[in-house]
């Protein structure tokens, strides 16, 4: 008696047992904190439930997503690949959970090779479809058959867990979406004449540019003679006004040669006064009054040049502005020559747009069109502006390419307010002219085709 009563207390602890696990797993299905640990639990925990040596997960929308024991999927694996190639096969009937002996089936059916990877006991678990879950399967694989009490058991948790992930993972409104209209005939032939129409909206061309903010009729300070920069006398960014002194020249060299010159020009007035004297006794000695007086003419010209090179000598600034130069000390001590540039005085409220156009971007502009400057330093608030004239040749720039010079004036509603000061750097949008959609989108490719192809 003893022993058919504790046969009964088993037999009845056991299904209480099952109960138990099976309330517990959907209790942590439904507290998971997201899809990839809700697949995890599928694979891993389900072992709690029916004892099994491998198990997977397979869904329609992605293929094998997660394995039993495994932190990382590969995808090229060749296991992965034979799940999947088992469950895109369809091996296996419409129900929602059948159990598979996989050494009665042909060989053609899951590969001749399926030792390699599993157990002969495969268990098949159908998730079923939602609006937002296209569904999948959970594989089971053991040494011994599932009962069919197991499968019951499976099937259950399947529909508990199914309910957990639709629930966890993000909603993809392109598989409903999918089902209500792409699937019926009039949707293909509506949709492609929509497009043929949209192709055919006219949008404005445009094209985008390196720029940046220069001055506006900047006052280019260049060597007003050859000679060595002796001192800079501002430093970058400083404020100046007009006649401020910007830098001076060695003088050295040229008091040199204005003392020798004058010293000169000296000497030749008194050898002609000498000789106007004797000239009113001797005849002879009036030739020689025309010869002095010349050499005395070309003697004051070089002591005027020398005055007027001592003078050019300390460069000052012919406006008001402020100075832009890198860096001092590359200039001091320097040789120049005539006509090299050495610093620039702008007006920093007065700025302009430059910009390189790339030889590929080089499309038809209207007269004035509008111009919007990104800049990288404030992109939230673009510059607009007008277009002013785009070089006809290209210029060679330090990045090894060829660019169109591009300049625009800045709005008058811009221009009012804190401006943006010269040297910020940017991205400058044109605007060309109106064309049809569809050659929007396929002028840069049928133009790199073109070039690869050659027609």
């Amino acid at each position: 008696m003893t022993a058919m009563a504790d046969t009964n207390a088993s037999l009845t602890t056991a299904p209480e047992s099952l109960l138990a696990t099976l309330l517990h797993l959907g209790r942590r299905a439904r507290q998971a904190g997201g899809a990839a640990e809700l697949r995890f639990l599928l694979v891993n925990e389900t072992i709690s439930l029916v004892p099994y040596r491998q198990g997977a997960f397979w869904s329609h929308d992605n293929g094998v997503e997660a394995l039993s024991g495994v932190s990382h999927l590969d995808p090229q694996s060749a296991y992965v690949q034979w799940l999947e190639h088992w469950c895109k096969s369809g091996s296996g009937a419409a129900a929602a959970a059948f159990n598979t002996d996989l050494r009665s089936l042909p060989a053609t059916a899951v590969g001749a090779d399926w030792e390699a990877w599993l157990p002969p006991f495969l268990a098949v678990v159908s998730l079923g479809k939602t609006e937002h879950f296209d569904g999948g399967q959970l594989l089971l694989a053991r040494d011994t058959p599932f009962s069919a009490a197991e499968l019951a058991l499976l099937e259950e948790w399947a529909a508990i867990w199914t309910a957990a992930y639709v629930a966890a993972r993000p909603a993809k409104w392109h598989l409903g979406l999918k089902k209500r209209l792409f699937r019926r005939k009039w949707t293909w032939p509506v949709l492609g004449l929509g497009l043929a129409a949209a192709s055919f909206m006219p949008v404005s061309l445009t094209v985008l540019a390196p720029a940046d903010l220069i001055p506006l009729e900047p006052a280019v300070i260049r060597a007003p003679m050859d000679g060595v920069v002796s001192r800079m006398q501002v430093v970058p960014n400083q404020q100046v006004s007009a006649g401020q002194p910007l830098f001076e020249f060695d003088r050295v060299a040229l008091a040199s040669r204005l003392e020798v010159a004058e010293r000169t020009l000296l000497t030749s007035r008194a050898e002609y006064r000498r000789n106007a004297q004797r000239a009113l006794f001797d005849a002879d000695s009036k030739g020689e009054l025309a010869i002095l007086q010349s050499q005395i003419e070309e003697k004051a010209a070089e002591v005027n040049y020398l005055r007027e090179l001592n003078r050019r000598s300390e460069v000052r600034s012919p406006q008001d502005g402020i100075v832009l130069l890198d860096d001092v000390s590359e200039w001091t001590g320097k040789p120049v020559v005539t006509g090299e540039r050495v610093l620039v005085v702008a007006d920093e409220t007065r700025t302009q747009i430059e910009a390189w156009l790339s030889s590929a971007d080089m499309i038809a502009f209207s007269g004035q069109a509008p111009v919007t400057l990104y800049l990288d330093a404030d992109p939230v608030n673009p510059l607009q502006a007008r277009l002013d004239y785009v070089a006809h040749e290209a210029e060679l720039r330090p990045e090894g390419h060829y660019a169109y010079r591009v300049r625009a004036s800045l709005l008058p509603d811009d221009q009012g307010g804190q401006q943006p000061r010269v040297g910020l750097k940017g991205t400058a949008k044109l605007q060309g002219e109106r064309v049809p959609l569809i050659y929007w989108v396929l002028r840069r490719p049928w133009a790199a085709l073109r070039g690869w192809i050659g027609w």
